[in-house]
């Protein structure tokens, strides 16, 4: 029986060669944008799953204040006094949440190695990496210890035993303690990790929020009970203490300055839903982009409808053909479970196909994906092929069973005596699938043209600042005493360099924003501004404007001592209507008490970080004024003529007096701040390939359903053509049904459209705002594209031999 239905597939897929070839490819696309969403989706979720103790492993945050701000960083004393006091911790980990990229020395060679990572003795008891040589337990407890990854070890030491080896890293000496291997994919994935990350002075210093944390927690203890316990030691050691300090009650303290609210986040879910810092990323690997996911996820579930609907529609039109075969087949005897099962049969068959050639397509085009995500995803996994299992068989239920069941219940003497063909049987249910073709169409082309609006509204956007021509380069030097020094001889000699049109620096980079963050209250009013701590003429070199009073000069003794800028962010937040010689006190402390500034200026605003935040509030300072050398980068402004002879001085002068260790880089400011908008032109880009693949799919059914629907009106168009019927008549006629179904999904599209986009933009502080030029631009298009698919198939029926189809009547 099977071998017979086989030989009546292979009879009609010969029969309709170029209908089959749309079938399995329309399925094909559809399962290979599945594939692709399932990889992306197995990935992400696969975070840290390995480890043994995730569930009771939490990263800790903080609430600044009044602000809400949220900071993935702590003070060190608020973690030794919650080690000490909350029994329901175990233990607790400082960290930096951020990879180094530095050089390593062993025996005179150099390596410029990525991915460093520095942490206390506490890692391993929080990501228990197998350990293959060296010591198991307080690999980190001495400052002067570091781990490595297996690869690392073979790259240093070659097949040497690197334990008890001394490796210099920022011109310190270390001891390889243990070769740990690295588990993909994991929150941390380093080539290092040494020892030493907190300084001495931090250990009493309750405002220092310097270092990453991470606690873990006794099994089955009530996470609630331990935040509370954390919240209470924030209370005890900070509110009340600088209540009093202040001669204040804990309420009237709270109430203008604000509470520090502690917040945890389980190491299970922190990859995707975890908490969002707003300062900075949480773990080196970063979080992950959950937006994005589902993004991908419910497109491709979308195309794969898409390729159902086409698919069913399909078959239940080219059903017409096979209604004979199936009148027959019940005269001689078959049954409807017969029937059901031969055409699901098939229906297997195709899909097999479709799963080969999707196979196919994202094995050729996964090296594309994988550099789309920065990634390195493979079909490899177990899971994997028991999730393509589940699609092959919800393909076959979803797209085989509804077509089998109609063709089984074709009536046998209507089939019998020819009536089949004049029957509206099917049809309501084809032009409805059709009209949700065109409703997912219109959702793509319309999701397409407002995300590449924001991508270019970001793009072109004026940022508040003028990049063009200024590079960033890192300013390694080790000395930090003498660092500030070194700049302005470093300066002053750059400026005497051909090429080089001005020099300048502050603590920060745009797109990151700045290095350090202070509150303070103003008119009862807590902030915690950015600190931008630049040089003389910063603000002119980047073309940012002062909108009120002067900038800083070094013309004024006092710009180094007690003056500074605000931007107008911070003047609206604090309530100041003149902020010309404004006096602010902060709690910035020194040995003479809190200091005190004077506002000489109002700097306009600008963007510093990427377009999805709002702007900050923001004070200037000069470098010299809190000396706290928090600069890494020194930006110059080159000139354009003859710019590969000048990146080629800086690196001469670079390698020879700044750090001869490490490699002269650069980034040309623009760039750097491009970056933060990488994910939207990555969701730009994914679009609009979707949106081919939408066009493609759409192409696919309207040209196989308007094939099929206008063959059976042969007789009819030769029947009008005899009376007379002009070509132009029988086009508008065969056409303007298609017309209606384009503008009935076009309806039905754009409201989801409306709805999901609207609550895309909303990620965005500073967006566009949706107009109906999207929707007529995509309204346009549709009836364009279906215009063009049904005229061409109608024009050519048009033109059929008369005498074939009327000889007989």
């Amino acid at each position: 029986m099977i071998a017979n239905w086989f030989k009546i597939f292979i009879y009609h897929l010969r029969q309709n060669k170029l209908f089959s070839f749309l079938n399995v490819m329309g399925l094909s696309i559809g399962i290979a944008g599945v594939i692709f969403a399932i990889l992306y989706w197995n990935n992400e979720n696969a975070y840290d799953q390995w480890n043994p103790e995730k569930e009771n492993i939490y990263q800790v945050f903080n609430k600044i204040g009044a602000t809400g701000d949220i900071w993935s960083s702590c003070s060190v004393p608020f973690g030794r006094t919650c080690k000490a006091t909350i029994p329901e911790i175990e233990s607790i980990c400082f960290f930096y949440n951020w990879y180094n990229n530095d050089m390593i020395k062993y025996k005179g060679q150099k390596f410029f190695h990525k991915k460093i990572a520095v942490s206390d003795n506490g890692f391993f008891d929080m990501y228990p990496l197998p350990i293959i040589k060296g010591a198991k337990t307080n690999i980190l407890k001495e400052r002067n210890s570091v781990a490595i990854s297996e690869e690392t070890a073979k790259l240093l030491f070659k097949n040497k035993n690197p334990i008890g080896k001394s490796i210099t890293y920022n011109y310190k000496d270390y001891t390889v303690k243990s070769v740990y291997k690295i588990i993909n994919p994991s929150s941390f994935e380093p080539n290092y990790i040494f020892s030493g990350v907190t300084r001495e002075n931090d250990e009493q210093s309750w405002g220092n929020f310097n270092y990453a944390m991470m606690i873990k927690v006794k099994k089955g203890v009530d996470i609630a009970t331990v935040l509370k316990k954390m919240q209470n030691v924030n209370y005890v050691n900070r509110t009340l203490k600088d209540a009093k300090a202040n001669g204040q009650t804990p309420e009237q303290y709270v109430k203008e300055n604000g509470e520090i609210t502690v917040m945890l986040d389980k190491l299970s879910t922190a990859r995707l839903y975890g908490i969002k810092s707003t300062q900075g990323p949480s773990f080196p690997e970063g979080k992950g982009n959950l937006q994005l996911l589902y993004i991908m996820v419910g497109l491709s579930i979308l195309i794969l409808a898409l390729s159902l609907v086409n698919y069913i529609n399909l078959a239940t039109a080219s059903a017409i053909k096979r209604a004979k075969e199936v009148g027959v087949r019940k005269i001689v005897g078959a049954s409807k479970k017969q029937i059901i099962l031969q055409f699901v049969f098939e229906t297997a068959i195709i899909v097999v196909l479709a799963i080969l050639f999707a196979l196919a397509i994202v094995e050729l085009s996964l090296p594309y994906y994988n550099t789309f995500l920065k990634k390195s995803l493979s079909m490899n996994s177990s899971e994997f092929y028991l999730q393509l299992i589940f699609i092959f068989f919800l393909i076959i239920v979803l797209a085989g069973i509804f077509p089998a069941i109609y063709i089984s219940n074709f009536e046998t003497l209507k089939v019998l005596k020819g009536n089949f063909s004049r029957s509206k049987s099917g049809i309501w249910i084809r032009n409805s699938m059709l009209i949700f073709q065109f409703g997912i169409a219109t959702f793509f082309i319309i999701g397409a043209l407002i995300v590449n609006s924001q991508v270019n509204y970001m793009m072109n956007k004026d940022l508040g600042f003028n990049g063009d021509q200024i590079i960033r380069v890192p300013f390694n030097y080790q000395q930090y005493d003498k660092k500030q020094a070194k700049y302005e001889t470093t300066k002053q000699e750059l400026l005497k360099t051909s090429g080089i049109v001005d020099v300048s620096t502050f603590a920060g980079s745009f797109g990151n924003s700045t290095n350090s963050s202070s509150g303070f209250t103003h008119n009862r009013i807590f902030v915690q501004p950015q600190n931008v701590e630049m040089d003389f003429g910063f603000l002119d070199m980047m073309k940012i404007k002062i909108v009120q009073g002067r900038d800083l000069s070094s013309k004024f003794a006092s710009d180094t001592i007690d003056n500074w800028l605000i931007n107008e962010t911070l003047a609206k937040t604090l309530n100041i209507k003149n902020p010309i010689n404004t006096i602010v006190t902060t709690g910035w402390g020194n040995e003479k008490g809190n200091l005190k500034f004077k506002i000489v200026g109002v700097v306009k605003d600008f963007n510093i970080t990427g377009l999805q935040n709002k702007i900050p509030p923001m004070v200037f300072i000069n470098l010299k004024t809190l000396k706290w050398n928090n600069f890494d980068n020194i930006y110059i402004k080159v000139s354009p003529d003859n710019l590969t002879e000048t990146l080629s001085k800086l690196d001469k002068y670079w390698k020879k007096n700044i750090n001869q260790d490490y490699p002269f880089e650069y980034e040309f400011v623009n760039k750097g701040f491009a970056k933060t908008y990488q994910e939207q032109v990555k969701q730009k880009d994914l679009f609009f390939i979707l949106n081919l693949v939408v066009i493609i799919i759409a192409i696919f059914g309207l040209f196989a359903l308007a094939s099929f629907s206008m063959e059976r009106r042969l007789k009819e168009i030769a029947i009008r053509k005899t009376l007379g019927a002009e070509t132009n008549i029988l086009l508008k006629e065969l056409s303007k049904q298609y017309v209606v179904f384009c503008l009935m999904g076009f309806v039905i599209g754009i409201v989801p459209a409306y709805i999901l986009l609207q609550k895309w933009l909303e990620n965005f502080a500073f967006r566009i705002n949706i107009s109906a030029v999207p929707f007529g631009i995509s309204l346009v298009a549709l009836l364009v594209l279906t215009l063009i698919i049904v005229l061409t198939k109608a024009y050519q029926v048009t033109k059929i031999d008369i005498l074939r189809y009327l000889k007989y009547e």
